[in-house]
C-alpha cells in the first residue's frame, strides 16, 4: 500500500507561526519531483512543539494543497494513547490517506503496553496505519513479534517505518509479517532495506533532493539495481550531513540555503553550530545544491 519515496516534511515557520504559503510551495515541490507521499507533523515536522490547533492546521493544509495528487500520511503519534486516538481520528476526518504513529516515548511501555496502545488507536479509525519504531527517540524497541501481532490483529495496520538500525530485526519483521510494508526510517539504510524486501523510505533528505531519492527507490523496485546503487552512493555524503546535529536542524538549514523555506526552528531546537554548518555547506556544494 505504501511504497516509494515518502518525505518526512519539515514545518515551515515565520515569526513562530505556521508559514502556510511556504507549506504550499513545499507540497508543490514534492508533487513536481516525484515524491510518493508526504508526512506532515512527524518528528522532522517538529510535531512535539506544535499545539493541537497547529497540528490540525498543518494536516488540513497539506491535504488541501496535495489535492489527491500525492498521498498524505499524517504524523499522529503520542505517548498518551487518548491523544494519539484524537489526532488519528482528526487525520481520518481531514481526508488523510494514512497515519504514522511513533511508539510512545519517555514513559517506556512494555511490549504488552505497546500492543495495547496501538490496538486502541487502530480500533478507533479505519484509515491505514504505519507503525514507527525508533528506539533512539523513544527509549523502547518494538520487537518484531509485537509488530507482527499488532498487524495480524488489526488489518488497518499495514506498514512499519523501521529506524532501529538493525537489518537483522527488519528481516525478522518481514519474516513474521510478510503482508505489511517495510519502510526505511533511516536514509543511509534505504537501499539495504529495499534489498531485504522493503518497499520504500520515509525520508529526511528527500526534503532537499526529492527526485534523486525517488529515483533511487524506483530504480531498485523496477530491477535497475545498478542505477539504484549509483544513486545510493551519490546520496550518502549528503545523508550523513543531514544528521551532523539533531534532525531537523541540518535539513532546515539546508532548505534555507536553497531558498526552499526559512531555517526557523522552535525551542528547544536551536540554529546550527558554525562548525557543523560548514560541514553541511561542503556536502551541499559537492552535491551541486549550492555554489
Amino acid at each position: 500500500m505504501f511504497s516509494g519515496s515518502i518525505v518526512a516534511l519539515v514545518t515551515p515557520f515565520k515569526n513562530n507561526k505556521i508559514d502556510a504559503d511556504k507549506l504550499r510551495e513545499l507540497v508543490e515541490f514534492h508533487v513536481e519531483n516525484g515524491t510518493s507521499g508526504i508526512v506532515p507533523c512527524g518528528t522532522t515536522g517538529e510535531s512535539a512543539t506544535l499545539s493541537y490547533e497547529e497540528h490540525e492546521e498543518v494536516i488540513s493544509l497539506t491535504v488541501k494543497f496535495a489535492a489527491k495528487r500525492v498521498k498524505v500520511i499524517a504524523g499522529t503519534g503520542s505517548n498518551n494513547t487518548a491523544e494519539a486516538i484524537m489526532l488519528t481520528q482528526f487525520a481520518e476526518k481531514a481526508g488523510c490517506d494514512g497515519a504514522l504513529l511513533i511508539a510512545p516515548y519517555y514513559n517506556k511501555p512494555t511490549q504488552k503496553g505497546l500492543y495495547m496502545h496501538f490496538s486502541e488507536v487502530a480500533k478507533s479509525v479505519k484509515i491505514p496505519i504505519i507503525l514507527y519504531n525508533i528506539q533512539s527517540r523513544t527509549a523502547v524497541n518494538m520487537e518484531p513479534e509485537t509488530i507482527a501481532k499488532i498487524a495480524k490483529d488489526h488489518k488497518n495496520v499495514v506498514a512499519v517505518k523501521e529506524a532501529s538500525g538493525s537489518l537483522d530485526q527488519m528481516s525478522q519483521v518481514k519474516a513474521l509479517a510478510p503482508e505489511i510494508d517495510l519502510l526505511s526510517g533511516d536514509d543511509a539504510l534505504t537501499l539495504p532495506v529495499l534489498s531485504i524486501g522493503g518497499s520504500g523510505v520515509i525520508s529526511v533528505v528527500a526534503n532537499i533532493v526529492p527526485k534523486d531519492t525517488s529515483d533511487m527507490v524506483a530504480a531498485w523496485l523496477s530491477g535497475d539495481h545498478k542505477k539504484a546503487l549509483k544513486l545510493h552512493y551519490k546520496l550518502l555524503p549528503l545523508v550523513k550531513a543531514m544528521f551532523v546535529e539533531t534532525n531537523p536542524i541540518p535539513v532546515k538549514t539546508a532548505m534555507s540555503l536553497m531558498g526552499l523555506c526559512g531555517a526557523e526552528l522552535r525551542l528547544p531546537l536551536t540554529q546550527i553550530e558554525d562548525a557543523n554548518k560548514l560541514k553541511l555547506e561542503k556536502a551541499m556544494r559537492n552535491y551541486g545544491l549550492i555554489s
